[in-house]
């Protein structure tokens, strides 16, 4: 132990002396260090995408859900019984009206046509002979050689025939009706549905199916329902003048049409507490199309010259909705706003901004009441 000890003393004496004798010499570190280059430094403040606050003419809309309907929509039925012979249109397609699309047997209608004609002539012969009787039995009657008993009932014979005479024409009358019923045409322009009966096929006049179906697309209705709270607002513009409904696609951004609202019911559905309207299109491109489901906007009025913002400019707080408006020196301002509605991306403020002003559109998340802010594209301050 005593040996180990006064080894230690040595070995920590040799180390004191050659520090001593190397008193100006720094350490060399065995590896040296490569510092990094210098990088420059981010330029400050929190990267949003801006926006100005512009002043537009802003329409008020009411939504609703409509239901395109032809304008007329025709059922073709026989109005006479017998077996069809030609059909004369193809499915789909467009007719005039007056337009030739199916035709019954005429035969038997033709035949039934000549025994009325044949008829009526026959009286018409029994007529003359009889007025020449009574005029002979009259200048009888007179020299006593024919009772008056005799004349009345010659007289009673010569109306008789008269009155089957009208009864003739009118059998003439019907007879030509039915021979053209049996030439089955368009009653109005439009398109064809399907076809629902083939040649050869036996038709009534009962038959509760149709043959094929007429819809007049030119014009055409879409019919909708508004709830009772804005029959009142409806009923006092569409009294200033005519409205206008647009009708947009399933995706509520197609404008497939615009058209005038043509019919404010009499009487709200009391189960629903709607009302129901309904407005004309000219539809001349086709694009509204019978049965279709659509999205309505009927335009009550227009906001002329009102502040509006993107939509994400507006942000919801504990206090309500709010703002940053950007400031000249690029601080931002936190301002209350008041957002009367909005449409297509667009909100419109009523209250606490003013056209011409910066506001910020994206990148809120990060601001505070005052930041200082750094202008960017969308994809940037989305990144950053």
């Amino acid at each position: 132990m005593k040996k180990t000890a006064i080894a230690a003393v040595a070995a920590l004496a040799l180390g004191v002396a050659g520090i001593l004798s190397h008193p100006h010499q720094p350490a060399t570190p065995a590896v040296a260090a490569e510092k990094p280059p210098a990088q420059a430094a981010p330029p400050s403040g929190v990267p949003v995408v801006a926006g100005t606050v512009v002043a537009a003419d802003v329409p008020v809309l009411l939504n609703a859900i409509g239901t395109v309907q032809a304008y007329n929509m025709v059922t073709i039925k026989s109005r006479v019984d017998g077996q069809i012979v030609a059909v004369k249109f193809q499915e789909g397609q467009n007719v005039e009206a007056g337009a030739p699309l199916i035709q019954i047997d005429p035969r038997p209608f033709a035949a039934s046509l000549e025994q009325a004609q044949a008829t009526k002539e026959k009286d018409e012969a029994q007529l003359v002979s009889a007025q020449a009787d009574l005029t002979r039995w009259a200048e009888l009657v007179g020299q006593g050689y024919k009772s008056q008993q005799t004349y009345d009932q010659q007289k009673a014979t010569v109306a008789q025939l008269k009155a089957a005479i009208k009864g003739d024409e009118a059998q003439i009358d019907t007879a030509k009706l039915n021979l053209g019923f049996s030439d089955i045409r368009a009653p109005i322009g439009g398109r064809l549905g399907a076809r629902l009966v083939d040649t050869g096929n036996m038709v009534r006049a009962t038959d509760a199916a149709g043959l094929v179906t007429i819809a007049q697309l030119k014009p055409i209705f879409v019919s909708f329902t508004l709830p009772q709270e804005v029959a009142n607002k409806v009923r006092q513009k569409q009294s200033e003048g005519v409205l206008e409904v647009r009708a947009y696609g399933h995706d509520n951004k197609t404008l497939l049409g615009t058209g005038k609202l043509t019919l404010i019911d009499n009487a709200i559905d009391q189960p629903t507490g709607t009302i129901r309207l309904k407005a004309t299109y000219d539809n001349g491109d086709e694009r509204l199309w019978p049965g279709e489901f659509v999205n309505v906007r009927l335009v009550l009025n227009t906001r002329k010259n009102v502040p509006t913002v993107p939509a994400p400019t507006v942000q919801d707080g504990p206090t309500g909705q709010y703002a940053y408006v950007i400031k000249d020196d690029d601080t931002v301002e936190r301002r209350p706003v008041e957002v009367a509605v909005v449409q297509d991306g667009i909100a419109v403020i009523t209250k606490g901004l003013s056209a011409g002003e910066r506001v910020v559109v994206d990148g809120q998340y990060r601001l505070t009441q005052g930041a200082r802010v750094r202008l960017t594209s969308p994809n940037q301050a989305a990144a950053g």
